[in-house]
């Protein structure tokens, strides 16, 4: 069998660019696997505190004192749903998809995930107001990484 180095080479640039550990392509009886080995270290886990809740007390103002919702259990998360890179517009010049303060309806574009050479649009699936931004143009994004916030 003669071996196609240069497909070697593109498979490992894939493993690289994408994240993963193995990929394999097949053409009739010929394949060509590539791996890349991963080293797993073990880390001891924090010990965890007790949750207390936090009190309802308003303040001076009047303004209730709660505890703020993380970004990953916000009702209004949007998280990735694959791995790639970011992209908050569509090209350099122009104008951000979805910038902060911007109200956006459902179905509108926030930003594009490529994945493999593939652009991915991600849509809004809420309407609302983006309040955060949490990735930056360019920015390699992982499966369930918080992307935005809309409320």
């Amino acid at each position: 069998m003669k071996i196609d180095h240069e497909a070697i080479k593109n498979l490992a640039g894939l493993l690289n660019e994408t994240g993963l550990t193995e990929i394999e392509i097949a053409e009739g009886d010929h394949r060509i696997r590539v791996t890349k080995a991963v080293t797993v270290q073990a880390i001891a886990a924090p010990q965890q505190m007790p949750a207390f809740a936090p009190a309802n007390v308003a303040g001076p103002t009047g303004v209730s004192n709660v505890a703020a919702i993380s970004a990953d259990n916000h009702p209004g998360a949007v998280k990735s749903p694959m791995v790639g890179t970011a992209y908050l517009q569509s090209e350099p010049s122009a104008p951000r998809f979805a910038p902060k303060g911007a109200s956006v309806k459902v179905g509108d574009t926030l930003l594009i995930i490529e994945a493999m050479k593939v652009m991915n649009p991600i849509k809004a699936e809420k309407a609302g107001t983006i309040v955060d931004v949490l990735v930056e143009d360019g920015q390699p994004v992982e499966f369930g990484q918080v992307l935005f916030i809309i409320e």
